[in-house]
């Protein structure tokens, strides 16, 4: 790699995007998983000619992305060290934070005491559900009983999360994210991930439809790359709901859209904004998962892929030899697969810049692969973390 800093680097995390069964995908029941093939395969193959040209196909065996033999960017697939599934372990990891002890799940709902606790504090009439769910069809069941007795829908998944949904005008929005910072405090001994606020409107069950208004209360991480790219004066930007699953901490600014379009747009805008200055645009597109892979829509999510290529020209006519784009993933979200909970997978790796010859790399052990690749291009050395990952970042191309 040249010895100049890199200025800009923007990472792009495809939130659910998996390419491929994990090597230890059997602990978690998901052997025979891959997002990205079965998706293409359903929809009888899918064209991204601009994600090909990078090398996405080179990743496996998918229908209408061929393979090429000279890719347009460094890629790779990334296995997770962390153990879970599930986005916040995934993002932490991509920022150098190795999970050894998992998030608590709840597939059997939450204890009394827990649930009598959070009624108390927050000044609630009661709860629904407490159970293991899908989000729509929960409040397809329970919408009318919240709206009629003013008890809060309480639910979990798959994920280490304590789901609240309640009707956004109605029981009202701001209401809603302040018995979430309750739930928050209270579910911190029972290790739980995060706590989500899922507002939704309507007027009965057959119109109930959730917002993009949702929430994410996460537990504090430990000191990781976003503080110190902080530390370093490195601007760091968060897009999406970035700032929610890293507690609000390590973030110079941020922009909290709510859908691939409006993030990939706000990407745009601070690429530009913040020309010629040190910035790392952290980006989550929530897109592939909260629609489309929990839902088991692959046609949904074949359309969101091609979304993306479609897009990805305008932020690489913004990049410079003096900036990076790395798109990846924190998991899979199979929809062809059983159940609707999130998949054990491989994530890809598609590292961009005008200043390094693209190549494919072999498998690679962690996801924190990225955190040490994007000091290393801000040539940051002197900091506190112990990094588990490797720099995948390749020589320069050569004159």
């Amino acid at each position: 790699m040249s010895e100049k800093k890199f200025k800009r680097i923007v990472v792009l995390v495809a939130d659910g995007f998996g390419v491929g069964a994990a090597p230890d995908a059997n602990l978690y029941g998901d052997e025979g998983s891959n997002t990205l093939a079965h998706v293409a395969k359903n929809v009888g193959g899918i064209r991204l000619p601009n994600l090909q040209k990078m090398g996405l196909g080179n990743l496996g065996t998918i229908e209408g992305l061929p393979s090429t033999i000279n890719p347009k960017a460094i890629v790779a697939r990334l296995a997770e060290k962390s153990k879970g599934k599930d986005t916040t372990t995934g993002h932490w990891e991509l920022a150098g934070l190795v999970t050894e002890t998992p998030f608590q799940l709840f597939p059997n709902g939450f204890s009394q005491d827990l649930l009598n606790d959070f009624i108390t504090e927050a000044k609630i009439t009661g709860v629904l559900g407490n159970k293991a769910a899908s989000g729509t069809e929960i409040i397809k069941e329970l919408g009318e009983e919240h709206l009629s007795t003013g008890k809060v829908i309480v639910y979990t998944s798959g994920d280490s999360v304590f789901q609240i949904a309640a009707h956004e005008k109605v029981f009202g929005l701001e209401r809603l994210y302040q018995i979430c910072e309750v739930a928050r405090r209270l579910t911190i001994p029972y290790q739980i991930g995060r706590v989500i606020a899922r507002p939704f409107v309507g007027e009965n069950s057959q119109n109930f439809k959730r917002t993009e208004h949702r929430k994410d209360f996460s537990i504090s991480p430990p000191p990781n790359c976003l503080d110190v790219l902080q530390e370093h004066d490195v601007k760091v930007l968060s897009v999406g709901k970035i700032d929610d699953i890293f507690a609000h901490r390590g973030i110079s600014a941020g922009n909290h859209t709510g859908n691939n379009r409006d993030s990939l747009e706000a990407t745009l805008d601070f690429m530009k904004k913040y020309r010629n200055e040190q910035a790392f645009i952290f980006t989550n597109l929530v897109d592939f998962d909260q629609l489309y892979g929990h839902r088991r829509d692959p046609k949904g999510y074949a359309g969101s892929l091609v979304e993306l290529d479609l897009f990805l020209p305008k932020l690489l006519t913004e990049l410079t030899e003096d900036d990076c784009l790395i798109l990846t993933s924190d998991h899979g979200c199979d929809p062809t697969f059983r159940g609707s909970d999130h998949t054990r997978e491989f994530v890809p790796l598609v590292a961009y810049s005008p200043r390094f010859e693209g190549q494919t790399l072999g498998d690679r052990n962690s996801f924190s692969d990225v955190a040490a690749s994007v000091l290393e291009a801000y040539q940051i050395k002197n900091h506190s973390m112990v990094l588990q990952g490797q720099s995948f970042l390749c020589k320069p191309k050569r004159s």
